[in-house]
């Protein structure tokens, strides 16, 4: 048990600060941006910036995914990147369909893995739901602007 957590836990804290940085870049784009349009956005800008922020939590997530694939070619477990990028996916989202295994000495690194990748979609969550939160906001408000100079 503990050769998993030795191995396992260095490999999910790279993940947390990998996805703190991912945030943090995420948001700090996302802030700026905002900024530089102005209370007024166009539904195109809104897409636009939505997207953004999906595109960069899913290319963090991603980057994760590889660096467990690259924890299990490390390990020997797989004979291909793409075999254990696949199982890394599998885990991370945590389907864990069952079709590629790992050996019985290191297998408990899936659920590792598992808690890892929950977390993480988690955290990319709550990123895109304070996102889209805060264009409905901006957007609620740039409407009542424009009703209460009609009115």
């Amino acid at each position: 048990m503990l050769r998993y957590l030795l191995t396992g836990v260095p490999v999910i804290l790279l993940c947390l600060i990998l996805q703190a940085i991912f945030v943090s870049a995420c948001l700090r784009r996302y802030a700026k941006y905002r900024y530089a349009q102005g209370p007024d956005n166009s539904a195109m800008a809104d897409i636009l910036l939505l997207c953004m922020v999906m595109l960069l939590t899913l290319v963090g997530n991603c980057v994760q995914i590889a660096i467990w694939a690259g924890l299990f070619m490390l390990l020997g477990e797989f004979g291909s990147f793409s075999a254990a990028f696949y199982h890394s996916c599998v885990n991370f989202v945590t389907l864990g369909y069952g079709d590629i295994v790992m050996s019985e000495r290191w297998r408990l690194l899936g659920p590792l893995e598992g808690a890892n990748g929950i977390l993480m979609f988690g955290i990319s969550t709550a990123v895109m739901t304070a996102a889209v939160m805060d264009v409905i906001k901006t957007s609620v408000a740039a409407w009542q602007r424009s009703d209460g100079a009609n009115g």
